[in-house]
């Protein structure tokens, strides 16, 4: 830290986590039942009754229960008909697994930038990006942070080109939009039950479809593609990409208290809102009138006159404190302090080492090499923006609110 020294800070003597797995007991009970039972594989009762749950909770018509969100991701890329060489239109402001399973099909993955009211997929810079690329037919959207993104519009820049969607509800499950759950609005979806996630097995994810082909085709696949013979015959490709029966057992458990789970999750969005109503930032927004989040996440991001100087490299961080000012650096710095995890907002792809040479795409038009060292002006790249300005707060469900008062005031000392 550069600048005035730190205040005398009394740690949490347990850690306050960014978001962690909340039990509740009945988790248990499903993965003795397993055990008892001798069911330790990718069959069995488990399975079969949380895609039955998921189904009932989402409102699709089939869910097909596999090892990982990213698994469902890359089943709907394949399914979607992607070969090598082809380009993919994908959330740039989000987690690598959304982007990942495109290249596993040797696709190319073109990165459209992000707006500023949900922190999701840009329509006009998707609409941009189909006029410097007529002929990409899929696209990969993520609602990040459990806030469901301009699905509407999105979806009717899709029709208008003839492209299909495939839908990350990964960190957005139980949130929805005009009254339908998110993961239902792709031509394919995918969920996640990953550890840090609103409903959590350690592990896993669900493809969701409304196609009894596709989910057909999806369990084929994830069984290692085995054909209807009694020795082990292959005329495909095939994954060991099925649930366990134990990891099921701990979603079985689970999914009921989803609902209970969102309105923790809100509980800690709002007590955050109103504690910064005096600060020069922001909670991370959403649609009022047509979404309602899961709020999986709370985020800030911070007003660009309130910003004292960061500069950030592949790995590190310095900053200069400022009277009045802050930046994610030193708030975050602030929060670990007091043994509390926060972190920044997801790197966007288009800034990924590995992705450098993929195209992106902004409501402008191409994103790469858009500066002039003769012309005056800045590039509009809303995503970096966002990075730059903005993190996410500690969200556990087991916070209490006097932990979370105490977070509030180690913040608000970062604009001292």
């Amino acid at each position: 830290m550069l600048g005035n020294e730190a205040k005398t800070i009394t740690p949490f003597e347990s850690k306050v986590w960014l978001s962690s797995p909340t039990m509740h007991g009945d988790e248990l009970k499903y993965v003795t039942e397993a055990y008892e039972t001798n069911w330790m594989s990718t069959v069995g009762k488990n399975i079969n009754e949380v895609e039955s749950l998921a189904v009932k909770k989402v409102g699709c018509k089939y869910a097909v229960a596999l090892s990982a969100g990213t698994a469902a991701l890359h089943m709907a890329v394949k399914l979607a008909g992607v070969k090598p060489g082809d380009k993919v239109f994908c959330s740039d402001m989000t987690f690598a697994a959304t982007v990942n399973p495109i290249t596993y099909e040797g696709g190319v993955p073109v990165f459209v930038d992000t707006e500023y009211d949900t922190w999701n997929m840009d329509p006009v810079a998707l609409e941009r990006a189909f006029e410097l690329y007529p002929d990409v037919r899929l696209i990969v959207a993520a609602h990040l942070y459990g806030t469901p993104g301009k699905i509407d519009e999105i979806k009717a820049v899709a029709d208008k080109h003839g492209a299909k969607i495939i839908e990350d509800a990964a960190e957005s499950l139980g949130a929805s939009y005009k009254g339908k759950q998110t993961g239902t609005f792709g031509d394919f979806n995918a969920i996640s039950f990953n550890g840090n996630k609103i409903i959590t097995g350690s592990a896993g994810g669900m493809f969701l479809t409304d196609s009894e082909e596709d989910a057909n085709k999806v369990r084929k696949w994830s069984t290692q593609a085995r054909e209807n013979a009694s020795w082990y015959q292959h005329e495909e490709v095939g994954y060991n990409y099925r649930m366990s029966n134990v990891i099921a057992g701990v979603v079985r458990g689970q999914l009921p208290y989803l609902e209970e789970h969102i309105a923790q999750k809100k509980a800690i969005y709002e007590r955050y809102k109103e504690g910064f109503k005096d600060l020069p930032v922001s909670m991370n927004p959403f649609d009022e009138t047509n979404s309602v989040p899961n709020y999986w996440l709370s985020c800030l991001i911070i007003d660009e006159d309130a910003m004292c100087k960061q500069v950030r490299g592949e790995q590190d961080a310095l900053y200069i404190s400022e009277p009045g000012k802050s930046c994610p650096t030193e708030i975050i710095d602030a929060i670990a302090s007091i043994n509390a995890e926060g972190r920044p907002i997801w790197k966007p792809m288009h800034m990924q080492p590995i992705f450098r040479m993929n195209p992106f795409v902004t409501r402008h038009g191409n994103g790469r090499a858009n500066t002039n060292a003769y012309i005056a002006g800045e590039s509009l790249d809303i995503g970096m923006d966002i990075f730059n300005r903005g993190l996410c707060l500690p969200s556990d469900n087991k916070m209490t609110p006097e932990q979370q008062d105490y977070i509030i005031e180690v913040i608000k000392g970062c604009f001292e």
